[in-house]
């Protein structure tokens, strides 16, 4: 028999050839484009190419890639004062054991149906929500970009508080309910996913034209609840953690949009605001 036959055991990650047509995806920007020059007559030395110059006077907001912009922006929230202007009381750990029994009886119920949506939701999960708008990253960029901020935003926020209150995971306590996914590595409250996902519903809501808002309010709020009660079916989190994630989502988003943080002036809006306009337009 070949030497080779052992490497076999590599056809199952065949399966991964189905990813083959992410591709197509090589023409996204940001995505590490590459360009073949020649050896012996290289571009720049076409004639009178090297001495063409343009005007550019700075970098450009339509130029600053989704991720890096979010952080810039993350770097104004920083300077809101935030830790004293937010709160998150600490959970009440009475009852653990009637808690324990719920979530117990969640898995037993409904992780068998959720696992697709819970592996699908573990790492990212903003694509729904633009999904769930009508949009992706390409056709709607700036409201990508708001989206990519609040992101990091509640990342920011929601760590804080996970240090501060240094809840255990569930399955510490009961380890019998054992996550179909990796528990991740930090504290259980408040719940990151809940956090993230209403803070998304809530922005989203306000990107939109105002005749759309109630209806999505109800379809992106409903979206942020379902991915949060996934991942108290897989384990990962108690109800109490979803609710002060929900409740931690609308008090970043009330600083966010604080007239100090989000001045209706439209000649000096705060990053925020600016890209919250950008995004806007995209709508009209």
């Amino acid at each position: 028999m070949s030497g080779n036959m052992g490497n076999m055991g590599n056809m199952g990650n065949m399966g991964n050839m189905g990813n083959m047509g992410n591709m197509g995806n090589i023409g996204n920007a940001g995505s590490g484009w590459a360009f073949a020059d020649r050896v012996d007559f290289p571009f720049i030395t076409e004639p009178a190419v090297a001495q063409q110059r343009v005007s550019v006077t700075s970098f450009g907001t339509r130029n600053w890639a989704s991720e890096w912009s979010a952080w810039h922006t993350l770097a104004d929230f920083a300077t809101t004062g935030w830790q004293t202007r937010i709160s998150v009381p600490a959970p009440n750990l009475g009852a653990t054991q009637s808690k324990i029994d719920a979530l117990i009886a969640m898995a037993l119920d409904e992780r068998t149906d959720a696992m697709g949506e819970i592996y699908a939701q573990n790492l990212e999960f903003l694509s729904y929500f633009m999904a769930a708008m009508g949009a992706n990253p390409r056709s709607h960029p700036a409201t990508f970009n708001v989206l990519n901020i609040t992101n990091l935003v509640a990342t920011l926020v929601v760590m804080h508080f996970k240090g501060l209150h240094d809840r255990p995971r569930p399955s510490q306590l009961c380890p019998a309910l054992l996550p179909p996914i990796q528990v991740p590595g930090h504290a259980s409250y408040p719940s990151g996913h809940s956090t993230q996902g209403h803070i998304f519903a809530l922005c989203a809501t306000l990107v939109l034209p105002s005749a759309e808002r109630a209806a999505m309010q109800v379809v992106l709020g409903k979206l942020a609840d379902r991915i949060a009660r996934n991942r108290e079916i897989a384990g990962l989190h108690y109800p109490s953690d979803s609710a002060a994630g929900a409740n931690l989502a609308a008090a970043i988003f009330g600083i966010l949009n604080d007239e100090a943080i989000m001045p209706h002036d439209p000649n000096k809006p705060s990053k925020f605001a600016a890209a919250m306009m950008r995004a806007q337009d995209e709508w009209k």
